[in-house]
């Protein structure tokens, strides 16, 4: 068993180096003056008013000249409202829009995100969350990458700052998952729908192609949307670029344990595309994988065995490669196992939920 788990986590390791490969990272700007299209940055905020004054620094910081950026109060009932007419005077690249009731049938942010775009007059259209804050020249890069690589949609995971214990343990696994499963050649270069990875922190369209498919209504039930609007694109015949985004786009998703819980209680299940038979298997290969390499090295280290202590390493190696990639901190390698550990528990407990046909819950509303 040692030299069969041995051997699977080194083959592991040499395909995400190599996969790693296919996810282009933002270049510098290389615009020309006749190619510096109007870009409209859309930004839906429902009880975020720790996060607008961080955001609108951000924003405020960016250089592209040709810019509007549309930001949607969806309902709050905190601070998040005046806190965005304060921060925003004086700069007239702003419009703030007041969100209408959620109709029946509509997610939250999916609803927010449609009647931002019906405002958005830019020729190219960036959807981010309130949690996001961007480097000065992300919108030049991104529009270079998007001639570059001849794409309709731009996406990309951030990198994450992880304040609280299950943060840690957990939110870095988003790159793993993607870096290690997707096969990013095939995802970047080919129309296939099944290949598809996308994060909604990070949305950068071409306008016509977005409208091509009908927007944010065609999934307008969804709360994992980022995926399914990701494979409508490739469906009407567009190609989509995950990109490395992670040097230039940072994210704080959550603040407490108990966020990061139901989060991720609301989205993994549905990220799977809402199969069981999916999360069973994943339980079992990450349990033996990547949970029993921790017992392992614990028995290695007790018994003077180092052999048990050689798929410990390799799986250390494995996330360090994808955390250095992701601009993660590396130090949270060595919890790997725990990690795993961690992410078949809440695959399992979101799955147990929507058996039980449990609502999930997030910011004050119930989604089945």
């Amino acid at each position: 068993m040692i030299l069969f788990l041995t051997i699977s986590l080194f083959l592991f390791f040499l395909w995400t180096l190599w996969n790693m490969s296919g996810l282009p990272s933002l270049p510098a700007p290389n615009l020309t003056k006749k190619f510096q299209p109007l870009v409209s940055v859309l930004v839906p905020l429902r009880n975020e008013a720790r996060n607008v004054a961080g955001l609108i620094n951000s924003l405020r910081s960016l250089t592209y000249p040709h810019l509007e950026i549309l930001l949607l109060d969806d309902g709050s009932t905190d601070q998040t409202l005046p806190l965005l007419q304060e921060k925003t005077s004086g700069d007239c690249r702003f419009k703030i829009l007041r969100g209408r009731e959620l109709p029946a049938g509509w997610a939250g942010k999916v609803h927010a995100c449609h009647q931002l775009q019906k405002e958005a007059n830019g020729e190219y259209i960036l959807f981010i969350d309130a949690d996001v804050r961007l480097k000065s020249e992300v919108i030049e890069k991104t529009l270079t990458l998007l001639k570059k690589e001849k794409v309709k949609l731009i996406t990309g995971f951030p990198s994450f700052e992880v304040p609280g214990i299950l943060s840690k343990i957990l939110i870095p696994m988003m790159h793993f998952v993607v870096l290690f499963h997707l096969p990013l050649h095939l995802a970047n270069k080919s129309k296939m729908p099944a290949a598809t990875a996308a994060n909604g922190v990070f949305m950068f369209f071409e306008r016509n192609a977005y409208q091509k498919i009908g927007g944010h209504r065609t999934v307008q039930t969804s709360i994992v949307e980022d995926v399914h609007l990701a494979k409508q694109m490739k469906i009407s015949g567009c190609r989509v670029c995950l990109a490395n985004i992670s040097t230039n786009v940072s994210c704080r998703m959550y603040e407490q344990n108990s966020e990061v819980w139901e989060g991720f209680i609301k989205n993994i299940f549905s990220g799977l595309g809402r199969s069981v038979p999916l999360v069973l298997l994943l339980s079992v290969f990450y349990g033996f994988f990547y949970v029993l390499p921790g017992i392992l090295m614990v028995y290695g280290l007790s018994m003077f065995r180092p052999l048990f202590v050689l798929p410990y390493i390799l799986i250390v190696l494995q996330r360090l490669a994808v955390d250095w990639k992701a601009s993660q901190r590396l130090s949270l390698a060595f919890f790997m196992p725990l990690s795993a550990a961690t992410l078949v528990i809440i695959m399992n407990a979101s799955m147990w939920r929507w058996i039980r046909k449990k609502p999930y819950n997030w910011k004050g509303r119930q989604y089945s």
